[in-house]
């Protein structure tokens, strides 16, 4: 994995990711909508596409010439329904198949783990679109790998863990969940496998 693309790179979490992927030296494509949600440190290191994943085209140009993607589309914390996420997650699906790809790293919510009358009922919405997201990913054929984190949190990169179809904790760093994104992509035991991932627990 050389090239990489990266939808959502602008947020708490995606900026993480992009730190990550520059650390290990990657070359990256960057989606964003409006140049004053990207981090100025990021505006020299990687080549910034415009555009809107909701656009199959912008998509389309995106993954132009990479050979991963990593997804990490949010609501910056609007919790009303919506399928800008679903959507954007079939786009990608839909113009990597067309190119050829076939590995991406995609994150929705340790919810979808859970029973849903364990889900409180102000992410029930939310938890219907990452459910959307989480299905087109299954039945996509492809190399994915589905990261179903729990609280994102603002702590230093630590140990984690990740187990698959179960969630491990209820709590992760967004410096460990943002490596994971972009480590996962070279790590085969995890192709086709549905992540739950926390702070490992202290031994």
């Amino acid at each position: 994995m050389q090239r990489i693309a990266i939808i959502g790179g602008t947020g708490m979490t995606g900026e993480c990711a992009v730190d990550r992927a520059l650390e290990k030296g990657l070359e990256i494509r960057l989606l964003y909508r409006t140049e004053a949600t990207v981090p100025e440190r990021f505006k020299s290191k990687v080549e910034l596409v415009k555009g809107d994943a909701t656009k199959y085209e912008d998509v389309q140009r995106l993954i132009k010439g990479v050979d991963g993607v990593a997804v990490i589309l949010g609501t910056r914390n609007k919790l009303e329904a919506t399928t800008e996420l679903s959507r954007g997650t079939e786009n990608l699906i839909k113009a990597m198949k067309e190119a050829k790809l076939s590995k991406f790293s995609i994150v929705m919510s340790s919810f979808l783990l859970r029973p849903l009358d364990e889900v409180p009922s102000v992410f029930r919405r939310l938890n219907e679109e990452h459910q959307r997201m989480l299905d087109l990913t299954k039945a996509s054929g492809l190399e994915y790998i589905a990261i179903l984190p729990p609280h994102i949190a603002d702590e230093p990169l630590s140990a984690y863990t990740v187990v698959h179809d179960e969630a491990p904790g209820r709590l992760v760093s967004k410096y460990d969940l943002g490596k994971f994104i972009i480590d996962s992509l070279d790590q085969p035991e995890h192709y086709g496998k549905v992540c739950g991932i926390a702070k490992a627990p202290k031994s």
